[in-house]
């Protein structure tokens, strides 16, 4: 069996001869069968023979014309092959050398004459050999333009794909430059592509010259394409090799400089570094293999490329997380509950809330974090409440403003796709506080705004659930982080603008407001000490008296903290703070007799509550941001139609109650003691004074009927007495809400009765103690209650008429 050489160059001889020379082939050749190539005519080739069979037909061929058909098998691998296992067409040979190898097999350089088709195919003399039928190919006088295009195009191609990197020796170009004959032409294309066995035999058994170059150039073409595709990619790869040697070759110089100065082991260190911190964590597995992952990417980074950067700024995030670390909670009750009533007055029901929370704390271990919602006015000490909170607990204190954030990312935090990415407000409130269940205060949650950026209120809802926030996502961390054991404090002014979804997630608990006595506490224990303290003063220097302090709350501030209370002292003690830098010596002591000089004239005047009894003006009560106000209806009557005008920038709601008020005293008018003929004869007018601040709500409806009756029956209004209520046609009184803030608002008045609807009662838990013994309250089911509690029992025309009757008896007397 002939097998080819593969690492020798076929030598090509000079095969142009003269046309007209015919070659003789004896009729029976001796067969050399070959494995893994078609031979085809005027190519030489080498061949390895190890088959005994083969070997005689080399032998045989030798010793006679030393010609031999070279036939092709089907099947490579078969080692005796029959006749339907070899191709029918072959190629004549010319055997020009021979050469016997040490290891039994020879080798002979063969030259392709003519083609041959097999006719039989038998064994002979220990050897294969077929009688054969010479293939002669047919000459054409005259070329075709076809012909003459083709040959050009075969030239053509073969010296682009010389120029491609096509392995063709110099003759070969040399040769088909100088051959005119298709059939030549294509034989010598054929033989130095590199074609499957297959498309080779297809090619050899074409016997028409033209149609066999036509195949070869279709071969020739395709060639050239996956020659100009490996150019392509060869040049590709040259040039990243060449950058990625340019790389490596400065990176080693780079190193080399760097152990000469030595440096250049920072990177190690850190990766080092991290590896041990991991080691000492205990982190759930998600989180384990995500920094496992980061630390990996790291150590296969160059130290000055941005996205190291990028990766160590994560990793330096996630170690400084307190996954493991937590504080101990103080769990002594007593202890907790003195150190809430030193640092705060009042608020009791606040206190027992994080009382019980501590009870049961100590009981379970397993017990979530509460997540409270502080609601009242400024200056409550909604803050402060929470750090006296942290205190008591034995906590870390960390506090965040909402107010205004109207971005997503500010709760949830950055992807790490963006340039500067970095983790939400929680996640950074946690690593400030360096342990994982902080007191967690967030200001201002109703005033969180909401855009094209997200709705950050929204993604609230998640932190503030304790179902879900065990396992909060930041979008900077792509780990899940526990957040069942922090202890959420939120704080708003106004429950309104807070969502529903997001404030049922909280524990609401009020805080509306200090009563006087409250207020004067808190500046004795709190207020004054801390601005001595700010103020470099000591109690030798300035005292203030309990007359003092109560009247700056009464006559220098109206409001339901104690912030402009404490503007008030400071201001004070800055006065007095000048006095001892001039070099006054002594002690300053601060009275409410000389209180004047320090602070000016009062800027709240008691006498806001009429000095007297009057027809027409009734003492309301309104809830406002701040708290509690009183208000003063004012109702009066003239000449007209029976209209109605209302003024004071009020609102819908409160034209409707007065209409409503209206309608009531019209329909009762006999019931009542007014001639009806004064609805007709007289216009109303109700006005409530402070006109450029808008007024709305029902809770002013009985204030303008006892307005309304007061003037059609003229009698006087009680001025110690304030209401509150919602009025209907049918003359009933509806509750309100805010009772405690608009009692407050009584109680800093001076006001001594309080008329409230019978359905209010229940508030009045709420109401500290001393303010329940200070204020006498009516609670009331109709309007004609109100009436007999506001209104004075004569009619002020009744009086006239009496005086005019008893002054001629006394003359006449």
């Amino acid at each position: 069996m002939a097998e080819k050489n593969n690492n020798e160059e076929p030598q090509m001889e000079d095969l142009l001869g003269e046309k007209d020379q015919k070659l003789q082939v004896p009729s029976k050749l001796p067969v050399l069968l070959l494995r893994d190539i078609s031979v085809f005519p005027y190519m030489i080739a080498p061949l390895y023979v190890g088959r005994e069979k083969s070997k005689a037909a080399v032998d045989a061929a030798l010793s006679s014309h030393r010609m031999i058909l070279l036939l092709t098998q089907r099947d490579m691998e078969l080692e005796d092959p029959k006749r339907e296992d070899v191709y029918d067409m072959g190629t004549v040979a010319l055997i020009m050398r021979m050469l016997k190898l040490p290891d039994g097999r020879i080798r002979i350089l063969a030259q392709g004459l003519v083609r041959a088709r097999v006719e039989t195919f038998e064994e002979e003399q220990g050897h294969m050999a077929a009688q054969v039928q010479v293939i002669h190919e047919a000459e054409s006088e005259e070329k075709s333009v076809e012909t003459e295009a083709l040959v050009r195009n075969v030239r053509t191609s073969l010296e682009k794909a010389a120029s491609l990197g096509k392995n063709l020796p110099p003759e070969v170009l040399i040769i088909a430059a100088n051959i005119e004959e298709p059939g030549r032409l294509a034989d010598l294309t054929a033989a130095n592509l590199e074609l499957k066995v297959a498309e080779a035999q297809v090619l050899l058994e074409v016997v028409d010259p033209l149609q066999r170059l036509k195949r070869v150039f279709e071969h020739l073409t395709r060639e050239l394409e996956l020659l100009d595709v490996q150019s392509r990619i060869s040049t590709e790869a040259k040039g990243e090799m060449d950058k990625m040697q340019k790389q490596y070759f400065l990176r080693q110089q780079m190193k080399a400089i760097q152990k000469e100065l030595g440096e250049g082991n920072e990177i190690l260190e850190e990766i080092k570094s991290y590896q041990d911190k991991l080691k000492k964590l205990k982190l759930a597995p998600e989180v384990r293999e995500e920094l496992e992952k980061q630390i990996g990417r790291l150590s296969q980074m160059h130290p000055e490329s941005a996205e190291t950067a990028v990766v160590r700024n994560y990793l330096d995030w996630m170690f400084d997380l307190p996954w493991n670390k937590s504080t101990v909670d103080n769990l002594d009750l007593r202890k907790a509950k003195s150190i809430l009533d030193e640092d705060h007055y009042g608020l009791e029901k606040v206190k027992d809330r994080i009382l019980e929370y501590l009870a049961v704390r100590s009981i379970s271990r397993k017990l979530k974090g509460p997540i409270l919602c502080f609601v009242g006015p400024p200056g409550v000490g909604k803050t402060s409440l929470g750090k006296s909170i942290a205190r008591s607990l034995g906590r870390k204190f960390h506090r965040i403003s909402l107010g205004g954030v109207r971005d997503e990312a500010e709760i949830r935090g950055h992807r790490r796709t963006y340039v500067g990415a970095m983790p939400g407000r929680i996640i950074q409130g946690l690593r400030r506080a360096g342990s994982n269940n902080p007191v967690f205060m967030m200001d201002e949650v109703d005033k969180i705004g909401a855009d094209f950026r997200g709705d950050p209120s929204s993604a609230l809802l998640e932190v503030l659930d304790p179902e879900q926030n065990r396992d909060f996502r930041d979008h900077y961390l792509g780990v899940p982080f526990d957040l069942s054991r922090v202890m959420f404090i939120t704080t708003a002014n106004l429950l309104d603008p807070i969502q529903p979804a997001f404030r049922d997630r909280m524990e609401i608990l009020p805080l509306p407001g200090y009563i006087e006595e409250e207020k004067l506490q808190i500046a004795m224990r709190h207020l004054v000490p801390k601005q001595l303290r700010e103020n470099a003063l000591s109690r030798k220097r300035i005292e203030f008296t309990r007359g003092a302090i109560q009247r700056i709350i009464s006559l220098y501030t109206r409001e339901a903290g104690v912030r402009n209370l404490e503007r008030e002292i400071a201001a004070v003690c800055r006065k007095v703070a000048r006095k001892v830098a001039e070099g006054k010596k002594g002690l300053t002591r601060i009275t409410s007799q000389n209180l004047e000089k320090l602070l000016g004239p009062t800027r709240i005047f008691r006498d806001q509550l009429l000095k007297d009894d009057r027809v027409g003006v009734v003492t309301g009560l309104a809830w406002t941001e701040s708290g509690g106000e009183i208000l003063f209806v004012e109702a009066t009557k003239m000449k007209g139609k029976g209209g109605l005008s209302l003024t004071g920038s009020l609102g819908e709601v409160m034209k409707e109650s007065a209409q409503a008020a209206l309608s009531y005293a019209r329909a009762h008018a006999r019931e009542l003691g007014i001639e009806v003929r004064r609805f007709a004869e007289n216009d109303f007018h109700i006005h409530i004074p402070e006109g450029a601040i808008p007024k709305d709500g029902p809770s002013a409806g009985i204030t303008m009927a006892a307005a309304l009756i007061s003037v059609c029956t003229e009698r006087k209004v009680r001025r110690d007495t304030a209401m509150t209520g919602e009025i209907t046609l049918r003359g009933n009184v509806l509750p309100v809400g805010g009772v405690k803030e608009k009692v407050l608002a009584a109680q800093r008045a001076g006001v001594s009765r309080v008329i409230l609807p019978q359905a209010n009662k229940k508030d009045l838990v709420d109401i500290p103690k001393a303010l329940r013994r200070d204020i006498e309250f009516l609670f009331v089911e109709n309007i004609r209650q109100v009436f007999e509690h506001a209104l004075s029992p004569e009619r002020k025309k009744d009086s006239k008429k009496t005086a005019s009757k008893s002054g001629p008896r006394k003359r006449g007397a």
